[in-house]
């Protein structure tokens, strides 16, 4: 996919989102399937893609952001300079840019943006196709060890996949964008395959067999390497540790930092990258997987969100918005969650699956309330998250609603409290907590 533009100004804020705002009039389009104007553009920049440090590609449905961290957490343990750019952001843009460990400033990103609309001459072109043009001229511009680019939506035609990588990873792949990818899991698979460049070594997760079957073959036809999980690498975890093995050897390391089992496998994928790469990383680099941080993944809030509960209750956070992620919730609930009533606060994006997101999480829920925030972008009416649980969901209002909500009703016993279902929702709540 070329690009997700925002239609909305909340999406942006500061200098860069009036310039993004500017931009987004050129050509409001959500979703269009070309890069011919990001060629074009970047051409007129004098491509800056091809003067970045090695770049990790990094593409999927569920895991690509903590697969994105797990692989900056190491890098960084290893003493190398990371750039990574991610997407979406949760709160403001510049998240999107980590420049050599560091978040980009608000003033550099203006400039680069300044520099871009200069140089684009109002030809037409996506907000994410300029914010992809940003992430490759800062990266180029600064020097740096390693270079993360996360896809933004499918892969092959996505606006990053004008990169040449070092090395290519496909996280997990389930139906999601199919208005866009495709109706089945094959025609998914064959976007996200879309990464797989010649003789480009790719690094991929367990899969369904016929998303398997995909990429296989469309690594063999690139004479593309490929490693994948239970086959050419595995991690299996215990009571502490998380035994990472190879055909280089065996790794003994902390357990990931990040939650759920499905965090396995994505610290696997950034482990089994960073050893098929040419990077100077020592095996103690490795034991980074115990620092990463990815906000919105199964987050423990403790800012002002918490002063509307108990203090002995807990308040989470997760972004998950697609049926496998609600089926990881899931096994996570019943796995480490047992000890204290779960509450669920959900809010979507429109035109997702909220029927199947819900299913597995119903039975592990001791309530659910829909809610809409008034910034959350492209949002799902609370009416119809209600009627895709069979009316087991109430309407919560907004999420401070149905925190005092649930609050009342507690009489101040200790609660967990799940806030799920959109980034948007979690960007949102994010702001608030701060």
């Amino acid at each position: 996919m070329s690009s997700t533009s925002s239609p909305i100004l909340t999406e942006f804020s500061g200098r860069s989102g009036e310039i993004l705002e500017r931009l987004n009039k050129l050509y409001p389009a959500l979703i269009d399937l070309s890069l011919d104007r990001l060629v074009r553009l970047l051409n007129n920049l004098g491509n800056p893609e091809r003067h970045m440090p090695p770049i990790i590609h990094v593409a999927g449905t569920n895991g690509k952001g903590s697969t994105c961290a797990f692989l900056r957490a190491i890098g960084e343990e290893a003493g190398l300079k990371v750039h990574v750019s991610t997407s979406p952001h949760l709160v403001d843009v510049t998240e999107r840019f980590r420049i050599a460990g560091q978040l980009v400033s608000e003033e550099e990103l203006s400039e680069t943006l300044i520099e871009i609309e200069r140089v684009n001459q109002q030809q037409p072109i996506t907000v994410f196709e300029v914010l992809t043009a940003a992430a490759f001229v800062l990266f180029a511009k600064h020097p740096a060890d390693l270079a993360i680019i996360e896809v933004g939506l499918g892969g092959r035609f996505d606006a990053t996949n004008i990169i040449t990588p070092m090395i290519s990873v496909i996280t997990s792949v389930s139906m999601d964008h199919e208005a866009f990818l495709g109706d089945n899991l094959a025609k998914i698979a064959t976007e996200k395959a879309g990464i797989i460049k010649e003789n480009i070594p790719i690094i991929v997760d367990q899969q369904a067999p016929e998303a398997l079957t995909v990429i296989k073959e469309t690594a063999i036809s690139l004479n593309a390497p490929y490693f994948i999980k239970d086959q050419e690498w595995s991690v299996t975890p215990t009571a502490n540790q998380l035994i990472y093995k190879d055909a280089k050897g065996c790794l003994e390391l902390p357990l990931p930092s990040l939650l759920g089992q499905h965090q396995f496998r994505n610290a696997g994928l950034a482990i089994a990258a960073l050893r098929n790469s040419n990077l100077p990383i020592s095996v103690q680099a490795y034991q980074g997987i115990a620092k990463a941080v990815w906000p919105a993944r199964l987050q423990q809030l403790h800012g002002k969100l918490t002063e509307l509960v108990s203090h002995d209750s807990e308040i989470w956070l997760d972004g998950g918005h697609n049926p496998d992620a609600g089926k990881i919730l899931a096994q996570l609930i019943q796995d480490k969650w047992q000890d204290k009533p779960l509450h669920l606060i959900i809010g979507m994006k429109d035109n997702k699956n909220v029927r199947e997101y819900l299913a597995p999480l119903i039975p592990l829920s001791a309530s659910i309330q829909a809610v809409v925030e008034p910034d959350q972008h492209l949002a799902m009416p609370i009416s119809e998250i209600i009627k895709a649980s069979d009316n087991y969901a109430i309407s919560g209002g907004t999420v401070k609603e149905a925190l005092s909500t649930l609050n009342k009703q507690s009489r101040s016993s200790a609660i967990r409290i799940l806030i799920c279902g959109s980034l948007y929702l979690a960007g949102s709540v994010l702001r608030q907590d701060q």
